[in-house]
């Protein structure tokens, strides 16, 4: 009787196994028709405690000087936005060239073998803009911390107020650099009306034109824009890391978005544009995204250029 029962259990479990399974709900809509893909540039600060005595490992803190004065993770340089942009226009933000590049992360002890590990306390916007500048030159060896600095510290890691003195390096980056996630102001407005989605990620005042920051000229929007702020994107008022894929799936869905649909980011300066770039590209595996460097503050300044506003703006 006990080898029947056996046997019997044995022909249900194969049963079971050989069963045709209920297909799981996809968490790619069917209208966006985009594949995810592998998370390759984001570190989660348990794996990074594990690698960070690697003498390949270079961690670059992306915020400003005087938080980072105050605590950051030990051997980690500092990198403010000033450093990365281009000081040769009449107004800030542009992307640096790639000889600035080269000599700013040579200058700073990194070589072209390392690879970076980029963070900041506000939910990788500023970390994602290095992470774009270099992606710009085809430089892929680079991590951003997901969680930044407060990740870390959760995680247990280290901190420190002791400022490195890297001894200087070797900085090469491709001498014809693809520029693949770039678009400049002439494109952009070629690309007006034509079957291309435009994303603002700004704010909706900004959006609207009620507020105007510094730098930019006046209020408003380029035609055709869609606001989706950028922050919708992590979980701003929690860990500040990347929200699911399920979630930014919802958030990015209602765009009905082709796989392949060309579309462009902007946002002030690029900054927050170039976190939208990352998520698109990187968590969602859109194909075809292209952050305006200039954003709204070169926009702004050429008033041969068409632009939308719906409300008298505020100046701050």
């Amino acid at each position: 009787m006990k080898l029947r029962i056996n046997i019997i259990i044995i022909a249900v479990l194969a049963l079971q196994r050989c069963a045709p399974t209920e297909p799981e709900t996809p968490l790619v809509k069917a209208d966006m028709e985009t594949t995810l893909i592998e998370e390759s540039f984001l570190i989660e600060a348990q794996e990074l405690i594990k690698i960070i005595d690697r003498p390949n490992i270079k961690l670059v803190d992306f915020r400003k000087e005087a938080p980072y004065a105050l605590e950051h993770i030990p051997d980690a340089v500092n990198i403010g936005r000033s450093h990365v942009q281009n000081d040769n226009f009449d107004y800030n933000g542009m992307m640096a060239s790639k000889d600035q590049m080269e000599i700013l992360l040579g200058d700073l002890g990194i070589s072209s073998e390392d690879t970076l590990v980029v963070y900041d306390d506000n939910g990788l916007c500023n970390a994602a803009r290095l992470w774009w500048i270099l992606q710009n030159y085809d430089f892929d060896q680079l991590k951003l911390l997901h969680g930044g600095l407060t990740s870390w510290k959760t995680a247990g890691g280290k901190v420190t107020t002791n400022i490195p003195n890297p001894e200087k390096s070797v900085f090469k980056l491709t001498d014809n650099p693809s520029m693949k996630f770039y678009i400049s102001k002439e494109d952009v407005q070629a690309n007006i009306g034509l079957n291309t989605t435009i994303i603002d990620t700004r704010t909706a005042d900004e959006y609207s034109g009620k507020r105007q920051k510094n730098g930019a000229l006046k209020g408003g929007r380029i035609p055709g824009g869609i606001n989706i702020d950028w922050a919708e994107a992590i979980n701003h008022n929690g860990d500040k890391k990347m929200r699911s894929n399920e979630e930014l799936l919802d958030i990015y869905g209602k765009l009905n978005l082709a796989d392949d649909e060309p579309v462009i980011v902007y946002c002030h300066t690029g900054m927050r544009s170039a976190h939208t770039t990352f998520v698109l590209t990187q968590l969602i595996g859109h194909l075809n995204v292209k952050n305006y460097d200039g954003s709204w503050t070169e926009w702004s300044r050429f008033d041969e250029l068409p632009f939308e506003q719906d409300t008298l703006t505020v100046i701050q």
